[in-house]
C-alpha cells in the first residue's frame, strides 16, 4: 500500500527565513570579541560572587519568551546588563575555592569555533578531525603524564561522568554475572557487588554507584591516615570480609588529589591489592593528575600507570574552559565491552577507526578537542609547567604565612596548590567551628577573593586553592591581610 506524502502548499514568492545575515553576524561578533577581551582585562573589577539575591536576574527578565525577533545588539547590551555582572567569576584572580580553573584565551578561542563548526562526532563518518584530533590530544596527554602507551583516552564533560563510565567498564568485566544481558533486577542469584573508596572520596563515586545500581550501601568507604590517605590494610581487611560472606569486590577507587586537602592515596599498594584480588583500580585523579606533566609533582603521585582507569580534568589546571575531562582506560576494549550499542542507522563501512560512541553512553560528542588542542599549542608543555608550578610555589608562600601567624594553624600537608587552614581562637571546638564559619563569610564579604570550607574530622577548615591564570601575590597578600583583619573584628 502507498501512502502519500502529506505536503504544505508551496510558497514560492515567500522565501524559507534562514539564519542571521552573515554580515549582522559578523559585526556582532566584533563586539563579542572586544566584549571579551574587556571582561578577561577588567573582571578583577567585580566582585567574585555577585552581591544579589535568588530570584533577581529571573525578575529583571519578561516572563515570557519574544514573539517577534529581536536586534543582536539589544541581547548583548541585556548580557552585559544582567548576564555578566550577577556570575560568579570562576575567571577572577580571586577565585580561590573549591578548584579554581582558568578559561584561557586559547581556549575561548577554540570553544567559539566549535561551535561555529557544531559537530557531533558520534562516529568517525560524522567527525573524522574531531575524532582523531582527540585521539591525538589525549594521546600527548598521556605522553606528558608519564603514562604507559597502551593507555587509551577520551574526552567527557566531567570527572564524574568518567568515573562512571570507569566503575561500568569494571562491572561489564565481571562477566560470569552477565549484567548487561541481563540486568541486576529480579536476580536473586545476584551477589551484592561492592566497590571500595576512600572516606575522603569524590561524591561522584557515591552517584556512580547510585546510578550503576550498585547502591550507596555497597561502597565501602576506607578509613584513612592522619594525612588523610586510604589504609591500604583497612582497604585488604574490608575485601577480605566481603569475599568471605559471598560479597562481590567490582572496583577499588583511589583518589589523586582529594577534594578537601588533595592528599594522595598509597597507589603502589593499592594497586598490588588489586592485582592479587583481580579488581579493577581506578584512579580519581581529577584536580591533581594533570600537574604529573611536572616531574617533580609526578613523583608526589606513583602508581598512575598501575590503574586499569584513571580520569583527569584539563579544565580545571590545564586552562581549557570547562567542560573538559579526560578518561584514560588501560584496554580500551572494555569501554566498549560495556557501552558499544550500534543500531543498523549508525552503521558505517570504516574499518579500524574510533567512533567515539562505544565509549561510553553519549551518542552526542561535541569538539571538547579543539579548545584542548588550542591551549596545548599556544602554552606548550613549558609554559604549562611553569604555571603549575608558579601556583604550587604561591600556596606555599601562603601556607607559610599562616604557620607563622599566632592563632592559626595549617590542617593538612600541602602535596600541590590547594592549603587547609583555620584560626584557632581560644574556645571550645564547636565555638572553633562557628568561629571559623563565620571568619569565612566575612573574609568573602570582601568580595576581592572567595574561599571555600571543608570538614577535617570534627574540624571546620577553610581552603585556599591557587589555580588561576591570573592569580598573583599581591592578591594573595590582600587575601591574607582580611583574613587576619576579620578575624581580630571577630574577636574583638
Amino acid at each position: 500500500m502507498k501512502i502519500a506524502a502529506q505536503q504544505p502548499a508551496a510558497s514560492p514568492a515567500e522565501p524559507q527565513p534562514g539564519d542571521i545575515p552573515v554580515e549582522v553576524f559578523r559585526q556582532a561578533m566584533h563586539r563579542v570579541a572586544d566584549m571579551i577581551a574587556d571582561y578577561l582585562s577588567n573582571v578583577a573589577e567585580y566582585p567574585v560572587v555577585p552581591r544579589i539575591s535568588p530570584g533577581d536576574v529571573r525578575r529583571a527578565l519578561p516572563p515570557s519568551g519574544p514573539a517577534a525577533a529581536e536586534p543582536l545588539d539589544a541581547i548583548l547590551d541585556d548580557y552585559q546588563r544582567l548576564i555578566e555582572p550577577n556570575t560568579t567569576h570562576w575567571n577572577h584572580p580571586g577565585f580561590m575555592a573549591y578548584f579554581a580553573n582558568t578559561g584561557s584565551a586559547p581556549g575561548i578561542m577554540g570553544e567559539a569555533l566549535a561551535a561555529a563548526l557544531n559537530v557531533n562526532a558520534m562516529l568517525w563518518r560524522t567527525g573524522p578531525a574531531p575524532t582523531e584530533l582527540e585521539g591525538l590530544t589525549c594521546d600527548w596527554l598521556r605522553q606528558w603524564m608519564g603514562l604507559p602507551a597502551e593507555f587509551k583516552g577520551h574526552i567527557n564533560d566531567t570527572a564524574s561522568i568518567g568515573s562512571l563510565l570507569a566503575l561500568g567498564a569494571a562491572r561489564a568485566r565481571l562477566r560470569d554475572l552477565q549484567i548487561r544481558q541481563k540486568g541486576m533486577a529480579g536476580r536473586p542469584e545476584l551477589p551484592a557487588l561492592r566497590v571500595y573508596a576512600s572516606e575522603h572520596a569524590h561524591s561522584s563515586i557515591d552517584k556512580a554507584c547510585l546510578t550503576l545500581g550498585v547502591g550507596l550501601e555497597n561502597l565501602r568507604k576506607i578509613p584513612a591516615d592522619q594525612a588523610y590517605r586510604m589504609d591500604p590494610a583497612a582497604l585488604a581487611a574490608a575485601i577480605a570480609e566481603d569475599k568471605a560472606a559471598g560479597r562481590r569486590p567490582m572496583a577499588v577507587v583511589a583518589t589523586v588529589g582529594t577534594t578537601s586537602t588533595t592528599s594522595v592515596d598509597p597507589v603502589p599498594a593499592i594497586a598490588e591489592l588489586c592485582r592479587r584480588e583481580q579488581v579493577w583500580l581506578h584512579v580519581d585523579a581529577a584536580y591533581a593528575g594533570v600537574a604529573a606533566i611536572c616531574p617533580e609533582l609526578r613523583a608526589q603521585m606513583p602508581g598512575l600507570e598501575q590503574a586499569d582507569s584513571l580520569v583527569t580534568n584539563p579544565h580545571k589546571w590545564l586552562f581549557v574552559p570547562v567542560d573538559c575531562s579526560v578518561l584514560f582506560v588501560r584496554d580500551e576494549h572494555a569501554l566498549k565491552e560495556a557501552f558499544s550499542l550500534v543500531p543498523e542507522y549508525l552503521r558505517t563501512s570504516e574499518s579500524r577507526v574510533t567512533n567515539l560512541m562505544d565509549l561510553g553512553v553519549q551518542l552526542g560528542r561535541r569538539f571538547r578537542a579543539l579548545k584542548m588542542w588550542m591551549v596545548f599549542r599556544a602554552f606548550g608543555l613549558e609554559g604549562l609547567q611553569a604555571r603549575i608550578r608558579g601556583h604550587c610555589g604561591l600556596a606555599r608562600e601562603f601556607a607559610a604565612w599562616v604557620e607563622a601567624e599566632p592563632g592559626f594553624e595549617l590542617c593538612a600537608p600541602i602535596p600541590f596548590s590547594t592549603v587547609c587552614f583555620r584560626a584557632t581562637p581560644p574556645m571550645p571546638p564547636a565555638a572553633q567551628n562557628d568561629f571559623n564559619e563565620r571568619l569565612l563569610a566575612a573574609a568573602n564579604s570582601d568580595g576581592s577573593f572567595f574561599l571555600s570550607h571543608t570538614k577535617l574530622g570534627e574540624r571546620l577548615v577553610l581552603r585556599l586553592c591557587v589555580g588561576n591564570l591570573r592569580t598573583s601575590r599581591e592578591l594573595l597578600r590582600t587575601a591574607w591581610r582580611v583574613l587576619r583583619e576579620k578575624c581580630a573584628e571577630l574577636r574583638g
